[in-house]
């Protein structure tokens, strides 16, 4: 398991790093939003734990920032604050969680794996005609062969999957990818043409299709495909 830690107090950031090393879960640290929004955009994560008073974004905008982005990672909220409008807030948000400081390292573990299985079980293997992609084991494949994809590649793909046989706008594959700020306005084409190569290929039935003035969506037979 690989857990997300948004946290500015770097004092509990430590404790809660070294207590979820200890009960062999994987870690990774952001001091404030920002940076927990970028490690987003870059990795895969089970589940995301995060405060909500925190500098450069607050929790709650990283929150919806991260469920507008297209990401169902569950969302685990820390904070001090304890009143209903403000747990409701955090529900609005996006949240799936949540845990009032001072808490106790053992129940914020077993909320995380808790989290963490009612994520991954009901949806770990998604299927497209005869294209498949398991998010337990990280494999892809098509017609039963392996697909070799870069943690981009997975990530829309794993997006188009989910949101099949809906259409994607191209806004939120880039908002998915790199937020705000994708790098050229050629970024998303070339990622899309490098996995049409790679899950279309030689294929006779194309499954990933560009509508035009609309997005992109992965289906079968799409009439509209260009």
């Amino acid at each position: 398991m690989l857990v997300l830690l948004v946290e500015d107090d770097i004092d509990l950031a430590e404790l809660v790093f070294e207590y979820l090393e200890s009960e062999s879960i994987e870690c990774d640290l952001a001091f404030n939003g920002v940076m927990g929004l970028e490690l987003v955009n870059q990795n895969q994560y089970d589940v995301i734990v995060m405060d909500i008073m925190m500098p450069r974004m607050d929790g709650l905008t990283l929150c919806a920032r991260i469920r507008n982005s297209g990401v169902s990672t569950p969302c685990l909220m820390l904070t001090s604050r304890d009143t209903l409008d403000d747990k409701l807030s955090g529900f609005e948000q996006g949240a799936d969680d949540y845990m009032v400081k001072p808490f106790e390292l053992q129940e914020l573990v077993a909320r995380v794996r808790a989290l963490s299985r009612r994520h991954s079980n009901p949806a770990s293997l998604l299927q497209v005609a005869d294209l498949t992609l398991n998010t337990t084991t990280h494999q892809a494949a098509r017609k039963n062969r392996q697909l070799s994809l870069s943690p981009i590649e997975w990530k829309i793909l794993e997006y188009l999957m989910r949101e099949s046989p809906k259409v994607v706008s191209r806004e939120q594959l880039e908002a998915l990818i790199w937020g705000d700020e994708p790098p050229s306005k050629d970024a998303l084409k070339t990622q899309i043409y490098r996995l049409r190569q790679i899950v279309d290929g030689d294929h006779q039935q194309p499954l990933l299709h560009t509508i035009r003035g609309t997005g992109i969506t992965l289906r079968k037979n799409d009439e509209n495909n260009s």
